[in-house]
């Protein structure tokens, strides 16, 4: 009697790769090629914190950032804060997708003065200035000397970096869950792209009445 035979097909998974459309994987390689660059505060960051906290988170190239606070007191108390970044002859490439964001339950509950500088792109500037004087010599006014010097360039230099080319992604978010319930002084500033500049300011000036 004739033998009996097997016969096993074994199938690849180039069977498989074959039915994926060429431009699937085409997108997934551009992807993986693409300049990404990302910040972001998530889950619980600084949630019920109190005080004075500064947060500055940067990601790209040559971005600038600075959180400043001074206090006086005394009989003649003033402030004067001058602050400058600047920058020349850097030359960076431009990011293809750019995103600075809070979510999650970041900074839930918090109480204080907050200043939180958030930077994605190239040759960005942002600085939170916080101010306060107590002067105990009756009522007087800041004048327009004193504001000048306090809101000094943050931004320096401009950029030589070209402006985003069309198709590039930029953005800046903070999500409805993020955020609630905060208490005190909130700065933020949030930059996705390339040669921004951004600054937050609040001077306080309060005087005593004579005793």
């Amino acid at each position: 009697m004739p033998a009996l035979r097997r016969v096993l097909l074994l199938l690849t998974p180039l069977t498989l790769f074959a039915a994926l459309p060429a431009h699937a994987e085409d997108d997934s390689y551009q992807q993986m090629l693409q300049y990404l660059t990302h910040t972001r505060m998530d889950g619980q960051t600084l949630n019920n914190a109190s005080g004075v906290v500064g947060v500055n988170m940067a990601s790209g190239d040559f971005n600038q950032q600075t959180n400043v606070r001074a206090l006086a007191v005394g009989d003649h108390a003033a402030i004067q804060v001058r602050t400058r970044q600047s920058r020349t002859t850097n030359v960076a490439t431009d990011p293809d997708v750019a995103s600075a964001s809070i979510g999650g339950q970041a900074m839930q509950g918090a109480q204080g003065v907050f200043s939180i500088n958030q930077a994605s792109g190239n040759g960005n500037a942002e600085r939170n200035v916080v101010t306060a004087a107590l002067a105990r010599q009756g009522i007087r006014e800041a004048g327009d000397t004193w504001f000048a010097a306090a809101s000094a360039s943050a931004g320096g230099t401009v950029s030589p970096a070209p402006s985003a080319a069309a198709g590039k992604e930029r953005a800046v978010a903070v999500e409805s869950t993020a955020m609630q319930e905060v208490r005190g002084v909130v700065q933020l500033n949030q930059v996705a792209g390339s040669a921004n500049a951004a600054s937050n300011q609040l001077h306080l000036s309060i005087s005593q009445p004579v005793q």
